[in-house]
């Protein structure tokens, strides 16, 4: 049988209506608080007090706060008025007990909406996250089509230069043929034509034509430029592990590819002395996560350490590896190793979503638990951001 509490003292406005209750040296940890909108429960055992309130209140926006012995209620009221009295005088068992069901009523029907309330938010979240991805694909597909269609009217336009010009020699080469077909037939109607003696003054014109024509190709010889040197051009190619050309590749895409195989071949070559006596299973490095586990339950810290730390040479990018072996250093009092492993679970729990935000809550209260720890309670505050 629970010892009711009576020598609490309260005082209001009249908006707000201050409870202080005394904790009679109970523990902060063993206090049980439930309030509704008409009633009011603080059970730290041996103790209980009820108080069955006269007028409703705010539930949603009363506080309520424990400290230095005391809990201290802050109720908001619904009415701006001042009561009469805190709380009714009720002596049926029958009213009592129908008022606390009915404020375990309202307080499940509460829950249950926060919860429905909670689903939908996590499922828009989710909804969100997967318009935004599906928007950020799209204008990468976008852009990726757009330098496809600009280096292929580039490609294009060049083509058509190209046409363009093997037209016009096409033409001259045609229009030079044409012109040496006319000189050669020019020249078989001359032969055959009567030869006629030549009087002075015809053979002065003759030589004069002669004469200007030699002119004529003297001068264009003149004007035709000098044959090139020869010469011998040096290429050189820099050296690339993929066979395709540097212009037809993706050079962010590869680096990242060659830095995961050298941390590939780095993972199977460390300790090969210490992994040659394992056997496939204990290789995985799954299996040693829950062998870790279950050697952390029995107690067994160090073991467990040796089975995340074995992990995590196999496979650096698993955040649990490292959020766990921080739960055993901090069991240890290795509370700088337990910071360290906190810190690079987090690191790899990035970006934040709400997939990772309970491993990334566990791994904030390990290493805000190792910083107060070590009196550092201004990093472990600075931790939760």
């Amino acid at each position: 049988m629970p010892l009711i509490v009576k020598d609490y003292t309260w005082t209001q406005t009249e908006t707000i209506v201050y409870i202080n209750v005394p904790l009679k040296g109970v523990k902060v940890g063993k206090v049980d608080i439930f309030s509704t909108d008409e009633y009011l429960k603080v059970h730290f055992p041996p103790f209980l007090f009820e108080a069955f309130l006269s007028e409703p209140i705010d539930d949603d926006k009363s506080t309520a706060k424990i400290g230095n012995g005391v809990a201290v209620f802050t109720l908001q009221k619904k009415e701006e008025r001042l009561w009469e009295h805190l709380v009714i005088n009720n002596n049926d068992k029958d009213k009592s007990r129908e008022i606390r069901e009915r404020a375990l009523l309202k307080a499940q029907a509460k829950l249950a909406a926060e919860s429905k309330a909670k689903a939908t938010k996590t499922q828009e979240e989710r909804k969100y996250a997967l318009e935004t991805m599906m928007k950020l694909e799209e204008e990468g597909r976008a852009k990726i089509q757009k330098m496809k269609d600009d280096e292929c009217e580039k490609a294009t336009a060049q083509l058509e230069a190209w046409k363009l010009k093997q037209r016009q020699i096409a033409e001259e080469e045609a229009q030079l043929k044409l012109q040496s077909q006319r000189i050669k037939v020019d020249k078989q109607s001359k032969s055959e034509k009567i030869h006629v003696p030549r009087t002075s003054d015809q053979c002065k014109v003759k030589h004069d034509q002669k004469n200007s024509v030699q002119s004529i190709s003297k001068k264009k010889q003149v004007d035709l430029p000098a044959p090139r040197s020869t010469g011998n051009i040096q290429i050189k190619f820099t050296p690339r592990v993929f066979p395709t050309a540097l212009r037809e590749s993706r050079v962010p895409e590869e680096e990242e590819w060659l830095q995961k195989q050298a941390e590939a071949r780095r993972a199977i070559n460390v300790n090969l002395a210490e992994l040659k006596d394992l056997t496939e299973e204990e290789r995985n490095p799954d299996w040693l996560k829950e062998k870790g586990d279950k050697l952390f339950a029995t107690g067994n810290y160090l073991a467990a350490i040796n089975a995340y730390s074995l992990a995590i040479k196999l496979n650096r990018k698993i955040p649990a590896m490292y959020s766990n072996r921080a739960a055993c250093h901090l069991k240890l009092r290795n509370l700088h190793k337990a910071i360290e492993d906190s810190s690079w679970a987090l690191d790899l729990l990035t970006p934040p979503v709400a997939g990772n935000a309970g491993a990334r809550t566990r791994a904030h209260v390990r290493r805000g638990t190792a910083f107060c720890e070590l009196e550092l309670y201004t990093e472990g505050l600075c931790n939760i951001n």
